[in-house]
């Protein structure tokens, strides 16, 4: 249970640091040109040094959350700590950008996925911090082997999801049939495959060692 726990945990906070680092990223273009994408969004126009805003703080939150889950990983003392003040704020700017876009635009998609990504991510850290789970789950007690197989899952799995973004975002991101959400298809092919090189070290890595462990026992 023990080891499970923290596997939800970095898990949920690794996507939740995926998410809202693509959703500064992808917001990057509208914020800049937001006329250029038909009546959909024309009306943030005069609101764009605020869309500009959003693009940076949620990256600032985003990166800061992707560190979260390394110190996560490595038991560091302040890791929860961290990774409650970056969900916190990525969750505050989120919702903001939420109610603007919805007053400007009469809609907050695709950002409305993210926010509520973070919030699940936050509520599933708050309920670690209940005495008899804390006890189960304090990620400052989890030995470096069960650290490495569960942030290598993550890995993989935000690799998976970085590999198959287009496809996911396309029903929200498909203007004048155009998919956006493959507008940066390099950078998140690079990444996914990065993220899945990553993990699969990181558990392998693993695996070799227990299983070289256990032939030495057995001699």
């Amino acid at each position: 249970m023990c080891k499970f726990l923290r596997f939800i945990g970095i898990l949920f906070l690794s996507i939740s640091a995926l998410f809202n680092i693509a959703s500064g990223a992808g917001t990057t273009c509208v914020a800049l040109n937001p006329t250029g994408f038909g009546a959909t969004f024309a009306p943030i126009a005069n609101s764009q040094w605020l869309y500009i805003l959003f693009v940076l703080v949620t990256l600032a939150f985003g990166i800061m959350m992707a560190w979260a889950v390394f110190l996560v990983t490595k038991g560091r003392e302040n890791a929860y700590r961290y990774a409650m003040i970056s969900m916190t704020g990525a969750l505050l700017v989120g919702v903001l950008h939420m109610i603007v876009s919805r007053n400007l635009r009469g809609s907050s998609m695709p950002v409305d996925g993210v926010v509520y990504t973070t919030l699940l991510t936050l509520v599933i850290f708050l309920l670690f911090k209940i005495p008899g789970v804390w006890a189960k789950v304090d990620f400052t007690l989890a030995t470096k082997k069960d650290s490495d197989l569960a942030g290598g899952a993550a890995a993989i799995v935000c690799g998976i999801l970085s590999l198959t973004i287009q496809y996911l975002m396309a029903p929200s991101h498909t203007i004048g049939g155009v998919n956006y959400g493959d507008a940066f298809h390099l950078t998140a092919t690079g990444i996914g495959w990065g993220l899945v090189l990553v993990g699969s070290v990181f558990i392998l890595s693993r695996v070799v060692i227990l299983t070289e462990k256990a032939v030495s026992e057995t001699i």
